[in-house]
């Protein structure tokens, strides 16, 4: 019987910076932003949207009452951990109205969380037929105003429900993981923003893809030709094209043109969202089923990456119909419906949320009853609207 993701969606704010307009303020070329980086929008959190209300507002749209019934485990992935013992997967577990017999916890490797989580939730339904996994991976990416990691922010959250017969992509068993002791991005207890040495993390992404990658193929016996599709994590959209571009040499021309050119549907959505950590290879592969014309049966090869480091290349084969299970048209919506914010308006922002200072009419919280969000801390505890 297979496994794989039965329902994916995501969510993101609904404001968001203009890349052009805050290399313009940083006196900086904006092609630098816009080409060099490969980033055209960057989400903006406003207060009410952390962790918790991201990941919820990401699920709550595809699950349904009878799939909270069978869930058996909620597992979120995150960097932007709002708490050092409470697990933000008991918060929203809670918020969903999930039934109360079911694991719940956090998972943390920077960028890569979400990847073990999905293979953990497949490796735990495979001999529990009934049930179902929900998997989250939610983050906010904070640099810091005006420092060298600011272009690559962003906000969002992936929910994907994991079962048998899933209705969009079979997960193979095939994952190669390669781990690596790298200071190439790191936030020690205490920090309030990441630490990041520029040109290792890029160093160690690439060799992370590559090692992971060559082990795939000697194991597997497979090489760039089997593959419809790539999909990368992606921090920022060139990032994974650098990873791609290291070993695209080795497939005929037929293989480097189509990977190449999916490449693009696959980072269409990040262009305007930016870096969302755990979430980001997955926002990538819902940008490709939904930018790109693809059949069941084909296979999606997928790169995942955590700073520090660990890598993992897998695949999963799409299910026939899988587009069946997609709203293009929401997604886009969510996508063009959000307000463009000034650079100075950014920036108060970002400070409102490192300082958790609530402004519910700037950030016009109110005026969306449809989704959650947190709308007051009382004695430390946090208090979510939820959807009417």
């Amino acid at each position: 019987m297979s496994i794989g993701i039965d329902k994916i969606n995501f969510y993101v704010p609904k404001y968001y910076v203009d890349m052009a307009k805050l290399a313009e303020a940083r006196q900086v070329d904006p092609n630098k932003f816009l080409i060099g980086i490969g980033q055209t929008q960057m989400a903006v959190s406003p207060v009410s949207q952390d962790i918790v209300s991201m990941g919820a507002n990401a699920a709550k749209d595809i699950i349904t009452d009878d799939d909270k019934k069978h869930i058996g485990m909620v597992i979120v992935a995150t960097e932007s951990a709002i708490d050092n013992a409470k697990a933000a997967a008991v918060q929203i577990h809670n918020l969903l109205g999930i039934q109360p017999f079911a694991r719940c916890f956090e998972m943390k490797e920077a960028c890569y969380a979400a990847t073990p989580a999905i293979q953990l939730a497949k490796d735990y339904i495979e001999k529990r037929p009934e049930e179902k996994v929900l998997v989250i991976a939610s983050d906010t990416a904070r640099y810091g105003i005006q420092s060298g990691g600011e272009p690559t922010q962003g906000a969002g959250a992936v929910a994907m429900l994991i079962s048998h017969n899933p209705s969009i992509l079979v997960l193979n068993d095939d994952a190669v993981a390669y781990t690596e002791d790298v200071y190439d991005f790191w936030r020690p207890t205490g920090h309030q923003y990441p630490l990041v040495a520029g040109a290792l993390s890029k160093d160690a992404y690439i060799k992370s893809f590559q090692e992971s990658w060559n082990e795939y193929a000697r194991r597997e016996g497979k090489s760039l030709s089997d593959f419809e599709s790539l999909c990368f994590h992606v921090p920022f959209t060139k990032m994974g094209k650098k990873a791609l571009d290291s070993i695209i040499n080795d497939a005929d021309e037929t293989t480097q043109e189509r990977l190449t050119s999916s490449y693009e549907d696959a980072v269409y959505y990040n262009r305007y969202v930016g870096n969302i950590y755990t979430g980001s290879l997955y926002l990538s592969l819902i940008s490709l089923l939904e930018n790109r014309s693809l059949k069941g049966g084909q296979t999606i090869g997928l790169f995942s990456y955590g700073s520090g480091s660990v890598g993992e290349f897998f695949s999963a084969t799409l299910v026939e119909g899988y587009d069946k299970q997609l709203d293009i048209d929401g997604h886009k919506a969510l996508l063009n419906d959000r307000h463009e914010v000034s650079v100075e308006d950014y920036e108060s922002f970002f400070k409102r949320f490192d300082n958790l200072e609530f402004d519910h009419d700037t950030e016009q919280s109110n005026d969306d009853t449809s989704i959650y969000y947190l709308e007051r801390i009382q004695d430390d505890i946090r208090q979510y609207h939820r959807p009417e």
